[in-house]
């Protein structure tokens, strides 16, 4: 039988239900389990992973993102994916990386070759940082300090290097902030050892794939490589090992999966009235597939991805971004503007209101919608 065609609306509505956005939260869920059913949150920007988990989650306040990372030390913020900053729910760290480290290591190789890192300064380097930490949390400069002061340089763009090194490596994760700066700490002593048994490589491609799919589904191998970072030989692998658990469809003229658990999806009706998300930049949704013109028209992608890695933040209507949105505070009041690409129904208006009532909410004070801008 021939995989289903999945037209593209109904294809941004099981994205979004992968996405946990097709309820208004998940009541039933704590950050943590949402961070885990997510496999990650980009947190490049601290403020964009807890605005995403705004309307993924139900009730959640801004301040509880972090005292989920830093006092019950559920969730661990460092590099994994892409070689980027993500928050991830703490049992999945070191699998994850374990899985995605070599990767992204063997990319930056040459990079650190040309700024004379080679393996004798990380091993240097390491025994330095290690000791270091032991001591307890340290900045960035504080730990550039320490390695200067042990004989490794850290110049320039060196210890940006050391230190993604060994955030993939394992060995150190974000600890307290101390004000804006971060903090580094040894990732065992965060976390305390260990007790699951490593995974082997096959078996993590093909928990990488579940867990993938859970959260984006429909997609491909493609995107699984785009987002994860690993080659695209590695995400077909990926798809293979758990090819008995998937339904195959077509999404935009390709072939994609979804678990087949979740077959039901495609013969559900759609949800009652738009769906309107106020999405901030680095959005996940942005961000787990090779092709985003499904989300992004590319008629309206520069507006979106303006240049130097940045994403703006988003206005969606069932998956679909209509807008751009930015914030300011005035008088204590958050005041929000939107852009759209073109002229918004009026029915949206006051499900967009209600997204900006609840995003003053989760950041704790007054909201409201100041200008809905010309496109």
């Amino acid at each position: 039988m021939d995989p289903t065609t999945v037209p593209d609306r109904q294809a941004r509505l099981l994205r979004l239900r992968s996405q946990l956005l097709d309820r208004g939260g998940q009541p039933e869920l704590r950050l943590a389990a949402t961070v885990r059913e997510l496999c990650g949150v980009h947190a490049q920007l601290p403020s964009s992973s807890a605005l995403t988990l705004r309307p993924r989650t139900s009730g959640t306040l801004a301040g509880e993102v972090e005292r989920c990372r830093v006092e019950r030390r559920e969730l661990v913020r460092t590099w994994c994916m892409r070689g980027t900053f993500h928050l991830l729910a703490s049992d999945d760290v070191r699998w994850l990386l374990e899985l995605l480290a070599p990767t992204l290591l063997a990319g930056g190789a040459r990079r650190r070759g040309q700024l004379g890192l080679d393996e004798d300064t990380f091993d240097r380097a390491r025994r330095i940082v290690r000791r270091a930490l032991d001591e307890g949390p340290l900045t960035r400069p504080e730990l550039a300090a320490r390695l200067a002061a042990g004989g490794v340089d850290p110049a320039g763009q060196r210890i940006a290097h050391l230190v993604h090194r060994f955030g993939l490596e394992g060995l150190v994760c974000h600890g307290p902030d101390r004000g804006a700066e971060p903090t580094f700490v040894l990732l065992d002593d965060w976390l305390g050892p260990s007790l699951a048994r490593p995974l082997d490589r096959d078996r993590a491609l093909a928990e990488l794939a579940r867990r993938y799919l859970a959260a984006y589904g429909p997609a491909g191998p493609p995107d699984l490589a785009a987002w994860s970072g690993l080659g695209v030989r590695d995400a077909r692998a990926a798809f293979a090992a758990v090819a008995g658990e998937l339904t195959e469809v077509v999404v935009a003229g390709e072939p994609a999966w979804l678990p087949a658990a979740r077959s039901a999806w495609l013969r559900d009706p759609p949800p009652d009235g738009p769906l309107v998300h106020l999405l901030p930049g680095f959005d996940v949704l942005l961000l787990g597939y090779r092709d985003r013109a499904l989300t992004v028209p590319a008629a309206h992608a520069r507006a979106v991805w303006t240049g130097g890695g940045f994403i703006k933040p988003t206005v969606c209507v069932d998956g679909l971004a209509v807008a751009t949105w930015s914030s300011t505070t005035r008088a204590r009041r958050l005041e929000v503007t939107v852009a759209p690409f073109g002229r918004l129904p009026d029915p949206l208006l006051p499900r967009l209101e209600a997204e900006v009532a609840d995003l003053g909410r989760f950041l704790g004070q007054p909201a409201a919608l100041r200008a809905v801008g010309r496109a």
